[in-house]
């Protein structure tokens, strides 16, 4: 008898990749994609992993995998997509040796991202054939099929997702992992070599290549109907499909697997069996907009939205017109994001507000800046911005008016896509300030690897990227180590940095606080020699609080020890207690 187990949807998608017989997965973490490549790790004997430094290079690497013969993926969130588009337009071209399958995880209610872009609007776009899972069991078993479908028709597939889906559970059924013997390679130069007159033969055998799985969509196992009442039909996929199914337990459905390309003629004949047909989509009309053009009454955004997650209860109000009597839920009090207790992002964005600096900020912990009481990071666009924002500040302002700016990036980030940028600004005579924050980490994803931390996915030593060094390859004359916390020094530097008229980097070299798992040094303080001047609080670490009487109080379950609230305290009324161990 198979063996059941409960997973979350990223654990199945994995569990899916080691049945499906990949060899090859490579990803750049990003929530809610990030668990993919970490459950994978326990494959490695059969799967090779590892992290890329952005979508671009892993979807790249996953399409050279293919072209050898073997299965491969790729895996990000959605807005990684947008990274790995120049290689995803190309390959739809190319098509596939061994099946290869890209992981875009999408993210409904912006739980962790900068936006709500639908992955199916992307791959509408560069032609590429989507599929999307509804539960665990799904995603392990439709990831499988991907890969059927990929080979079968020469088609690079998007497996989509969600946060709802990626973070939820769902018993899944562990199979055994197919033997899938390597296709041989034959060298194909109309094929693979994307040059103007073979992508315009390949774009017509595309075309026909789509039209196909179209065809064969209608019949695909992963297109479900359900015919039950027929006064209502509703169309729909992934996720929203648990909410129909909760919402209206009596309507008829059709439930889609494979949403891009639609299954026309399985759509036709379903609608023309209900009454009133419905198309319940998160985000995007992508569906809707297709089956509205075939000329098929049908009821979506009129009534629904395109922001944010789908549930039941908003089903049954949209649909049903049920006035719900939902009660209210206890207020809990607001919990505004804030960096951690000894983050060292902190105390380097109190020396930028103490200085009056603005930043250019960009996709990491230290976005965060932003919100008060530091309120520091006025702009945050997406990976890499950062630097290339201040030089743009400066090519439309000029030099002085970047002297009161400065650009923040993390190492991750900076590896990511912050490199092209400060080549850039080298190329071009900048004069802007740089500061890499640099806690050896990829910290708001959940502490992945990088290529600067001497450590693979799988857990292997290697080279660390020695940050400092490729800087000054690049030509930057001024580069600076600098420990966050030590404020004195930190702020001497960046007062000489920004009146460089040349690019200048300053890198603060100190570790993510929740790396170390050792006990932590703790600090206490003398309420008899606190004077109340509130210096120790301007940084907003949350381990301290004001007693009634306007004397600070150290929570000694949230502090770590960094020790910045006794270098701001000028009445040593902070001291450590206790060293770490």
């Amino acid at each position: 008898m198979a063996k059941k187990v409960i997973m979350l949807g990223n654990e199945a998608i994995a569990r899916g990749a080691y049945e499906a017989g990949v060899k090859v997965s490579s990803a750049y973490p990003g929530t809610p994609s990030t668990e993919i490549s970490e459950y994978l790790v326990q494959y490695k004997k059969d799967v090779y992993e590892e992290w890329a430094p952005n979508e671009k290079v892993a979807a790249e690497v996953a399409v050279g995998a293919s072209i050898s013969g073997v299965r491969a993926m790729a895996c990000m969130k959605h807005v990684g997509l947008n990274v790995a588009a120049d290689p995803l337009y190309s390959v739809s071209y190319m098509g596939v040796n061994g099946g290869l399958v890209l992981v875009v995880a999408d993210d409904p209610g912006l739980y962790s991202s900068q936006n709500e872009q639908d992955t199916r609007m992307v791959a509408r776009a560069a032609q590429i054939p989507v599929i999307e899972p509804s539960d665990s069991a799904e995603a392990k078993e439709f990831f499988k099929i991907a890969f059927e479908l990929s080979e079968k028709f020469d088609r690079p597939f998007i497996f989509r997702t969600t946060t709802r889906l990626a973070h939820s559970q769902g018993l899944v059924e562990l199979k055994e992992r197919a033997e899938v013997p390597d296709k041989e390679y034959v060298k194909d130069i109309r094929k693979n070599v994307m040059m103007p007159g073979n992508a315009k033969l390949r774009h017509i055998e595309i075309e026909k290549r789509n039209l196909e799985l179209a065809e064969a969509a209608n019949t695909l196992s992963i297109n479900t109907v359900e015919m039950n009442d027929t006064s209502i039909g509703v169309i729909t996929s992934g996720i929203p499909y648990q909410y129909v199914k909760e919402a209206l337990p009596n309507a008829s459905v059709l439930k889609l697997g494979l949403v891009n390309p639609l299954p026309r003629k399985l759509i036709e004949e379903f609608a023309s069996k209900v009454d009133t047909l419905y198309i319940v989509e998160e985000l995007d009309p992508v569906l809707e907009e297709q089956v509205k053009s075939w000329g098929i009454q049908a009821i979506g955004k009129e009534i629904f939205t395109v922001q944010g997650e789908y549930s039941a209860n908003m089903l049954r109000q949209a649909i049903l017109k049920e006035e719900l009597q939902i009660k209210k839920p206890a207020e809990a009090p607001q919990r505004p994001p804030i960096l951690c207790p000894g983050c060292p992002h902190r105390s380097v964005y109190h020396v930028l507000k103490k200085l009056k600096l603005h930043a250019a900020g960009d996709i990491g912990c230290y976005t965060l800046g932003a919100v008060a009481p530091l309120s520091v990071v006025d702009t945050t666009m997406c990976m890499g911005s950062s630097i290339s924002t201040l030089h743009g500040m400066e090519k439309a302002k000029g030099r002085e008016y970047i002297k009161n700016w400065v650009a923040v990036i993390g190492d991750s980030t900076f590896l990511h896509t912050g490199v092209n940028s400060l080549m850039n600004m080298v190329y071009n005579h900048a004069t802007g300030t740089v500061l890499i924050l640099d806690n050896s980490t990829t910290g708001m994803t959940g502490h992945q690897d990088h290529a600067a931390t001497g450590k693979t996915l799988q857990g292997e030593p290697t080279y660390a990227i020695d940050i400092p060094a490729l800087c000054r390859a690049m030509g930057v004359k001024n580069v600076v180590e600098v420990n966050a916390f030590d404020l004195g020094l930190l702020e001497k530097i960046i007062k000489e940095e920004q009146e460089k008229a040349e690019v200048s980097v300053i890198i603060t070299k100190s570790p993510c606080v929740l790396l170390d798992k050792s006990k932590k040094p703790l600090y206490i303080v003398h309420s008899d020699r606190c004077r109340k001047c509130g210096m120790c609080m301007k940084p907003g670490c949350p381990a301290m609080t004001k007693n009634e009487d306007g004397t600070i109080h150290i929570d000694d379950t949230m502090c770590t020890g960094c020790g910045l609230c006794e270098t701001l305290c000028k009445f040593d009324a902070i001291e450590l207690a206790k060293a770490g161990e």
